[in-house]
């Protein structure tokens, strides 16, 4: 769905910071609500859910255990 989205988990990326998760975050709520910029009367909830994405994505990435590392 998101092409521009990159694999964050590793061993594909060896060192994935705030920034890189808050960037896909933005990209997944861009592309699922269909906006670029939100109208200033879709702000805040687009701005939630950029967070609420991020901080799901920081819990999936504390919990993945990759088989083979070591």
């Amino acid at each position: 769905m998101c092409r521009s989205i990159k694999t964050l988990r590793a061993p594909v990326t060896p060192e994935v910071g705030e920034d890189d998760i808050r960037a896909a975050a933005l990209q997944y709520v861009r592309k699922v609500s269909g906006f670029h910029h939100p109208a200033a009367h879709n702000e805040a909830v687009f701005e939630q859910a950029v967070d609420e994405v991020a901080a799901a994505t920081a819990r999936l990435l504390d919990g993945l255990v990759v088989r083979g590392r070591g």
